[in-house]
């Protein structure tokens, strides 16, 4: 088959790797120049399947009240005249509750042990090196009380195969002996031994690469402008070349829309209405100025709810959630703060280790913020859409990293006419399909499938 994927972020570059693989002709079209400069550039880098927890829980509504006027708050809403964000916090709230939670666990659970499986798969086959680290996930509680709760959000993962532990805070110092100048702060933490961390980045890009060696057509500088579909089905996507001003049309046997944030507009074009809405996350990646004294170990804080992760002789914090549209800005006061933010943690919790400083004081701190697509369940949309020839691939929130290879690995299944074998309720599939797969032991408890 002939497949366009739109879209050369993580999710898209996976799907597009995953097609050639089964033997399919691919087209990959990004407006940036190159692959993964956009979400995908400066996330976290952390591949954590014990944290694949959605946003949404009965404590949620009242964390966002209390966060509402704090400019350092984690999840942060910026009310927008836009129905599409009330709409999806409506969702939103409608998945704050404790049934809600423990379905959503469960399939993106699902969705990250698979993907992390087809990662493994994909850096055996390829030799890919994008700074991994095999080192786990530690995530360490400066609060007495989050802590008491960590042994029930450890259980909850055990329950769904992955082994996330509990552990005191020597233990804790011995995983992770960095901690130690911040060990006063610190009374206990959770440990998840195979979870990893890596630049998605890096990995992104290479892997675009050996699709172009391996045939793949890619339109990189490429405008999506349109998706032209009649009688029920997807006839071409127009792109214009930014560089050349040329247009032209694209035809294919399959067109799968991988865009990320900007899912929702391209798909509207044809009628399909996906709850994915952006939610502005910031990182910055510091340069070390002690190797030695840095973390191996990838480390999530609690407080703060951020991450840190070492990428070579660099060291990445990322975090923060902020639903207020497409705002890619970094120099207004309210974006400052949160990316100083990220900053000043650094500093607290290894002083001296990473160079902290301004640009104004002689530091050269790289800020970065993107736009996670997410949806009000934080399951991402995976499958196929009621018009035909036209799949997706988007809605990953905060796991594209996580979930990208999995994600990749199944819509190519899918598009190949094979059942992937996770328990995930892919979009647009016919029961019938979803029943064969169960009885043949590849699928079991599935949740009912969602339509796009």
């Amino acid at each position: 088959m002939r497949v366009v994927v739109l879209g050369a972020g993580i999710i898209g570059v996976s799907t597009a790797w995953h097609l050639m693989q089964r033997g399919h002709e691919v087209t990959l079209v990004d407006r940036q120049a190159d692959a993964a400069l956009e979400t995908s550039f400066g996330n976290a880098a952390q591949i954590s399947v014990s944290y694949c927890e959605p946003w949404a829980n009965r404590e949620a509504p009242l964390k966002a009240l209390k966060w509402l006027f704090d400019p350092e708050g984690p999840l942060k809403f910026r009310p927008q005249l836009d129905p599409a964000q009330w709409l999806w916090g409506m969702q939103f709230l409608g998945q704050c509750n404790d049934a809600a939670f423990e379905r959503n666990v469960a399939q993106l659970v699902a969705l990250g042990s698979y993907s992390h499986a087809a990662l493994k798969d994909v850096v055996a086959a390829t030799g890919l090196q994008y700074n991994r680290l095999t080192k786990g996930i530690a995530h360490y509680y400066t609060s007495q009380k989050s802590f008491d709760a960590a042994g029930g959000a450890a259980e909850l993962m055990r329950r769904h195969g992955v082994n996330r532990k509990v552990v005191s805070k020597d233990e804790l110092l011995k995983i992770e002996p960095a901690l130690r100048s911040f060990a006063d702060r610190i009374v206990g933490g959770t440990y998840t031994e195979s979870d990893e961390s890596g630049d998605c980045m890096a990995f992104t890009q290479k892997l675009a690469q050996l699709c172009r060696e391996q045939g793949m057509l890619s339109l990189m500088g490429h405008d999506i402008q349109r998706i032209r579909a009649s009688g029920g089905q997807v006839d071409s996507v127009s792109v214009h070349d930014r560089a050349t001003g040329q247009a032209r049309e694209l035809q294919a046997d399959a067109f799968v829309v991988a865009a990320g944030s900007y899912s929702t507009a391209l798909l509207k074009q044809v009628g399909v209405h996906v709850p994915i809405y952006p939610g502005k996350g910031y990182s910055a990646t510091l340069k070390l100025l002690k190797p030695e004294a840095a973390s191996q170990v990838s480390l999530l804080d609690d407080q703060l709810k951020i991450a840190i992760s070492r990428l070579g002789d660099q060291l990445r914090v990322a975090g923060t959630i902020e639903l207020g549209g497409f705002d890619l800005s970094l120099d207004t006061p309210l974006a400052r703060t949160r990316a100083q933010m990220l900053v000043k943690r650094i500093e607290e919790v290894f002083p001296g280790v990473a160079d902290t400083r301004t640009p104004e004081e002689g530091g050269d701190p790289q800020f970065w913020c993107g736009l996670r697509p997410a949806t009000p369940t934080n399951i991402p949309l995976i499958g196929s859409t009621k018009v035909g020839k036209l799949w997706v691939n988007a809605g990953h929130g905060t796991l594209g990293w996580t979930h990208g290879a999995g994600s990749g690995k199944a819509l190519a299944e899918l598009i190949s006419g094979e059942v992937p074998a996770m328990n995930f309720g892919f979009v647009g599939q016919p029961a019938a399909r979803r029943s064969a797969a169960v009885n043949a032991g590849r699928l079991r408890h599935a949740a009912p499938p969602q339509q796009a």
